[in-house]
């Protein structure tokens, strides 16, 4: 099974699947979302389907008449079975329902054969995808297929790339079938008696099991590079996709990370110091971004790289304060978060969008929130503030000594000027009095010099 779709299928037809476990408000924004992901990934969203299930784990995962409605909006290019009049599917047709988020494009009016691709809003089992392409005769894709799909094309460094690829073969695996009669046939040499299936899957096994190591090798280099930097103070930016971190990220550190509109823009951790520069230096590292449903192999593939909000000193939840869904937002970061073990570190909620807002909207949430900051990106009186708050919270982590320098001391004092805040300085007869502030590592280690001499 092949993730990405072809050039020419750009019509996406959403369909959401609503339990009583999953319903109302929380259907719609998710449904919403959806044709976020979907036109991240280049598709255009020409309409959404609804229906009312029990579960959307039965075998016939939507109901032949929605079934045969949404083969109508595909050109009827599948195997759907002709409707019948029973009481069950009388029942069934009562429960459905439809809904258009294109609201240029009626749900009920849509043209014959407008979607070249569906898009489920929940995850499909391989028998339920299987079944639903065969009926349909197009494409289709469930949420977790299309949110790789987007970790797959924007995957770029090493790490990413080889965590995105576990996790798509991952899904992959189990959906793998056979294209064709052939393929059922036996091989002869190397792998005799087994299927082309059996023999792609076990390509596949191959292939995770090569890539876990290669991951393992990157992840113990990663690991030596945060011990490196473990001396330092460190600032780590999480949050739900899109909700501004690149941008914010960029603005404190007057760095070029990458920022889009779009949701997975950033999926590689990028570490930078804080700008304007401090002494000692203060680490500013950006994490890839959570969003609902992220699936499971990505949060374990990605393990590695949130270990930097694992080893920040500071984490600012970042949110986009626009979004009336935020909140819920942010239930779906410290869900995240908790899972891979980071609890007890300081933490900052960082209302970002703010210029977004009317002055009443940032008072009311500003009571909602009292220890929240309201920041803007774009402001830089917002960044300053926030630059601030970063600055005093590393202070208080540090130590005030005093040191002894000898004027004989060559070099010793440019060293620690360019790695400690000298925050007093005399000039005596035969040597200088600092008065410095640091971390007790830096301290130690500037002791121990200063001994030796």
């Amino acid at each position: 099974m092949q993730l990405t779709a072809k050039a020419s299928l750009t019509n996406a037809l959403l369909i959401s699947i609503c339990t009583p476990q999953f319903k109302g408000d929380e259907a719609t924004e998710s449904l919403a979302e959806l044709a976020r992901l979907v036109t991240t990934l280049g598709f255009s969203v020409v309409g959404t389907q609804s229906q009312k299930q029990s579960s959307t784990q039965k075998v016939n995962v939507l109901g032949l008449g929605k079934l045969a409605e949404i083969a109508h909006l595909t050109g009827n290019k599948g195997e759907v079975e002709e409707q019948d009049d029973s009481e069950d599917f009388l029942n069934e047709q009562a429960e459905a329902f439809s809904t258009n988020i294109a609201a240029s494009i009626p749900s009920d009016n849509l043209p014959f054969g407008c979607a070249d691709v569906v898009v489920f809003d929940c995850d499909l089992s391989p028998s339920q995808l299987r079944n639903v392409e065969n009926q349909l005769g197009v494409e289709v894709f469930d949420r977790t297929g299309i949110i790789i799909e987007i970790f797959s094309r924007h995957a770029r460094t090493k790490t990413a790339k080889l965590q995105v690829e576990i996790a798509r073969l991952n899904y992959v695996a189990p959906r793998l079938r056979e294209t064709s009669t052939g393929d059922k046939e036996r091989q002869m040499g190397k792998g005799a008696g087994e299927t082309t299936l059996e023999l792609n899957r076990r390509k596949v096994r191959d292939q995770l099991a090569e890539l876990k190591r290669e991951l393992l090798s990157v992840q113990d280099e990663m690991k030596g590079r945060r011990t490196q930097r473990s001396e330092l103070f460190c600032v780590a930016l999480v949050g739900y996709t899109n909700a501004g971190k690149s941008s914010m990220m960029r603005a404190i550190t007057g760095s070029d990370v990458e920022g889009e509109n779009k949701l997975f823009a950033t999926l590689d951790t990028t570490v930078r110091a804080l700008y304007p520069t401090t002494q000692p230096r203060i680490l500013v590292s950006d994490t890839v971004g959570f969003i609902k449903k992220l699936p499971h192999d990505l949060v374990a593939s990605f393990h590695s790289t949130l270990a930097e909000a694992h080893d920040a000193s500071l984490l600012l939840y970042v949110v986009d304060a626009s979004d009336p869904s935020f909140r819920t937002q942010l239930d779906v970061v410290h869900e995240v978060l908790e899972e891979v073990g980071v609890e007890d570190s300081k933490k900052l909620l960082v209302l970002n969008k703010s210029d977004q807002l009317s002055i009443e909207q940032q008072q009311a949430l500003m009571e909602e929130f009292p220890d929240a900051m309201m920041t803007s990106a774009r402001n830089p009186a917002d960044i300053a503030k926030l630059h601030d708050y970063i600055v005093n919270v590393a202070q208080q982590d540090m130590i005030e000594e005093e040191v002894i320098v000898p004027y004989t001391a060559k070099g010793i004092i440019g060293e620690i000027r360019s790695s400690m805040s000298v925050t007093n300085e005399v000039y005596e007869y035969n040597h200088i009095k600092l008065t410095v502030r640091s971390n007790a590592i830096e301290l130690a280690r500037l002791k121990k010099r200063m001994l030796s001499l």
